[in-house]
């Protein structure tokens, strides 16, 4: 009861003047970043993280968390625009928004990806409130083994669910594991693998990694684009004057679409969310293959179906939801966006876990808040208010765009480490994430092993300590058991039976 009060007075906290500064804020970021193509919240996040050093730590959170819903969402923007995805989360919705734009029926459909991403991020929102107490419950029944045994399962899927370049993502997962073993032990004060540098005995900073890979990389990859005369061609809105209600999906349209469709599409997407690393593409995938499966009009599906777009719409935002339970619980990032949320917590001084929700609910309340008011309140009021001025986002002319991201990237990894080495080092992390997407290397499974393997190389040696170095503890223990079959059933049916995909 006492953590649904502390829910109830964090959308009070959204009433101060600097808290609701922060969402506006951090929601118009979010929504810029998701539309311009190339840019994703998770670089908006990297990119203000230096500037939350100087904030508390509410107003950061909720910054956070609004340009979380907002970028998830802006994607649909120029998806169905120029049928160029904002984000990878709204390829489904460029299927079938496209082709509504180029049947003059652009607004509507992206009233429809607002709709659907209200109402999904809406409910991804509430079951995150409503739920998260259950997962704190469980998750002290969780010891050391099991920790270790769920990290392990953490670190499957976000290799497995790289589908056809599984062991591209290996690589790129151990490659970050390796990164981090660099500096002072997990368990003794001993630095290791400095290579006989004082520089690196503390170790790599996340916040160079993350802009490094993110930041830097992008600015090289559009500038290869640029040079090799791949540009994206803008449509212009000249087709005439759009009207504010030309946003507005209309009844007809809604029943047609039918409630269950929204219901069972956030479902998936919250469900998709809690597990590890899958993120918002898979979640939109799924919902997605299984509202056309069971479509009365599948025909509609590829030429413009407005189901298909509140399917997919609904199911990545409410992502956003699920993703927050495994970081907040455990630490595990559900996607590339809270792994950077991740850094804020930490940087912030606070720890994931149960004594997180127990003492400290008074500082990620107000983040709850504001994912849901940016889904439920924001999301519909942007549109209504800019619905009409959103194509124009792309016409910012991309040198100038990505010159003045390569400058706040470089003074940000400063500013968050007053270290001219580390600066250096996010260059070289850019360089590399760059060579590693040229050969489609997935970057961010290297964040991602970045983050979990120090937990992964922790939580076995604690294990091997109190089993007297006896390794069936990880058997022997039922919630480790429980992970591992897990993680070897994900193994088995998403990278040895290859079950066949469904054709959308």
């Amino acid at each position: 009861m006492d953590f649904f009060l502390e829910i109830l007075k964090g959308f009070g906290a959204l009433a101060r003047a600097d808290v609701l500064f922060s969402m506006v804020v951090g929601f118009a970021v979010g929504t810029f970043f998701g539309a311009v193509p190339g840019l994703t919240s998770v670089l908006a996040i990297a990119l203000l993280l230096p500037i939350t050093y100087s904030m508390d730590v509410v107003p950061a959170l909720v910054m956070c968390a609004a340009i979380f819903m907002s970028g998830m969402y802006a994607g649909s923007i120029t998806a169905t625009t120029i049928n160029i995805p904002g984000a990878p989360s709204s390829m489904m919705t460029s299927m079938e928004g496209y082709p509504l734009m180029k049947r003059g029926e652009g607004a509507n459909a992206l009233g429809h990806a607002a709709f659907g991403s209200m109402v999904g991020g809406s409910l991804g929102a509430l079951m995150l409130m409503l739920f998260l107490p259950l997962a704190a419950k469980l998750s002290l029944l969780i010891q050391t083994p099991g920790k270790f045994s769920l990290v392990l399962f953490a670190l499957v899927v976000i290799v497995i669910m790289q589908r056809d370049a599984i062991a591209k993502g290996l690589v790129t997962t151990l490659l970050g594991m390796m990164i981090a073993t660099i500096g002072i032990d997990v368990m003794q004060p001993i630095a290791r693998f400095n290579f006989g540098t004082e520089m690196l005995v503390e170790g790599i900073n996340m916040m160079p990694l993350i802009i490094g890979a993110f930041a830097i990389s992008e600015v090289l990859y559009q500038a290869q684009l640029h040079r090799d005369g791949i540009q994206a061609a803008a449509i212009r809105a000249e087709a005439a004057v759009i009207r504010r209600r030309d946003f507005l999906p209309t009844l007809a349209q809604l029943r047609e679409i039918g409630p269950y469709t929204y219901l069972k599409s956030s479902l998936f997407g919250y469900g998709i969310g809690v597990l590890p690393g899958v993120g918002g593409s898979m979640a939109a995938f799924v919902a997605y293959a299984d509202a056309k499966r069971r479509s009365k009009r599948p025909d509609l599906y590829g030429h413009g179906s407005r189901e298909g777009i509140a399917a997919a719409e609904a199911a990545n935002n409410s992502m956003c939801g699920g993703a927050f339970v495994p970081m907040l619980m455990f630490g595990i990032p559900g996607d590339p966006t809270t792994a950077v949320v991740l850094g804020v917590l930490v940087i912030n001084g606070l720890q994931p876990g149960v004594r997180l929700l127990e003492t400290q609910t008074d500082l990620v309340a107000p983040m709850f808040a504001s994912l849901l008011v940016s889904a439920l309140v924001l999301i519909p009021l942007t549109l209504f208010l800019l619905g009409p001025y959103f194509v124009k986002i792309v016409s910012i002319p991309k040198g100038l765009l990505y010159a003045c991201i390569a400058v706040v990237a470089l003074v940000g990894s400063y500013a968050a480490t007053f270290s001219i080495f580390q600066m250096a080092l996010a260059v070289v992390f850019g360089v590399l994430a760059f060579f590693l997407r040229q050969q489609n290397y997935p970057t961010v499974s290297l964040l991602l092993g970045f983050i979990l393997g120090p937990d992964l190389e922790q939580y076995l040696r604690r294990s091997l300590a109190l089993s007297d170095g006896d390794p069936t503890v990880f058997l022997t223990s039922p919630d480790s058991l429980f992970f591992l079959v897990l993680a070897a059933l994900f193994f088995y049916f998403m990278a040895i039976k290859q079950p066949k995909e469904v054709t959308v």
